[in-house]
């Protein structure tokens, strides 16, 4: 009778354990997704702003910056109300904040490009440099964090390579569309 108790605390000392790397991945892959859902994001304005205002890299990263705050907010917002509604409950204030920071992602995600567009309002670069600069960090990123999904998830060469093309591809499409729009 004594082994039955202690083999079952055993076990379920592993199900704790599977159950509190479960949700650790769980949280990491939202997390990895609002980086990514940022990173698109912020080349998507690029794209839109560089149209808009080819010369001011500073209404860019103004544009850049108030998108990816506008965009985190209704996250949050549509997180917490679907969070009480699922969970039959109002939502508590550090299950609000706990969301407010795994959508900060999309808000990090927007940091690198923006810096790159700020070195073109502050002269050190000229403006078309800092805008394509801030398209070339995107790329960048989003190429990397291609490598992390598949470094998560243990692909293989040839599957790791295919997870960082898609990202570039549609980071790519990006940067076509800018050309397009800009002649």
């Amino acid at each position: 009778m004594g082994e039955r108790v202690v083999a079952g605390t055993a076990s379920a000392g592993a199900d704790g354990r599977a159950a509190a790397s479960g949700e650790a991945r769980f949280e990491r892959g939202l997390k990895l997704g609002g980086y990514i859902y940022g990173t698109i994001l912020t080349l998507s304005v690029i794209v839109a702003g560089a149209r808009g205002f080819p010369h001011s890299p500073t209404h860019i990263a103004a544009v850049v910056a108030i998108t990816s705050l506008v965009f985190w907010i209704a996250h949050v917002y549509s997180h917490a109300l679907g969070h009480s509604v699922a969970h039959e409950e109002r939502i508590s204030f550090p299950e609000l904040r706990a969301i407010a920071r795994r959508e900060s992602a999309m808000i990090q995600a927007a940091v690198p490009p923006v810096v790159a567009l700020l070195l073109g309002a502050v002269g050190l670069v000229r403006e078309s440099v800092a805008i394509w600069a801030a398209f070339g960090v995107g790329l960048v990123i989003l190429g990397a964090q291609g490598v992390v999904v598949a470094r998560i998830e243990r692909l293989g060469l040839l599957a790791t390579a295919v997870v960082v093309a898609a990202n570039l591809a549609l980071g790519l499409v990006l940067v076509a569309l800018k050309l397009l729009t800009s002649h």
